[in-house]
C-alpha cells in the first residue's frame, strides 16, 4: 500500500567500528586529564611543599587575607604575629601564600 517494507541491512561488527565508537570518550578523558587533573595535582604538590618548608620568621598570607609573620610551627598549626604583641594560631592548611622577606614592615 502506502508504506513500503523496511529490511535491515546486514551489519558486520568489527574491531575497528567498536574502537572508533569509543575513541571520542577516550579522547575526552585524555583532554580532561591534561586540562584539569594534572594542573590540580601540580598545585597540590606545590602547596604541600610550601607548608612543609614553613619556618620561623616567614611572612605569609592566610586564606582569610591576613598577613603575618610565623613565630612558631607545630605539626598541624602555625602561630602568626599579625601585629606587635598580637599572635593568632591558624591551621597550616589556611596558609595560602609565602611572601618574600621584608614584605610586612609594620610588624
Amino acid at each position: 500500500m502506502f508504506i513500503s517494507n523496511a529490511y535491515a541491512q546486514a551489519a558486520v561488527p568489527g574491531v575497528d567500528s567498536n574502537l572508533m565508537s569509543f575513541l571520542p570518550i577516550i579522547l575526552m578523558f585524555v583532554v580532561l586529564y591534561f586540562l584539569m587533573i594534572r594542573p590540580q595535582m601540580k598545585r597540590q604538590k606545590e602547596q604541600k611543599s610550601m607548608m612543609d618548608a614553613l619556618a620561623k620568621n616567614d611572612e605569609v598570607v592566610t586564606a582569610g587575607g591576613m598577613l603575618g609573620k610565623v613565630t612558631k610551627v607545630a605539626d598541624g598549626y602555625v602561630t602568626l604575629e599579625i601585629s606587635t604583641g598580637t599572635e593568632i594560631i591558624v591551621q597550616k592548611s589556611a596558609i595560602t601564600m609565602l611572601l618574600p622577606k621584608g614584605t610586612i614592615k609594620a610588624i
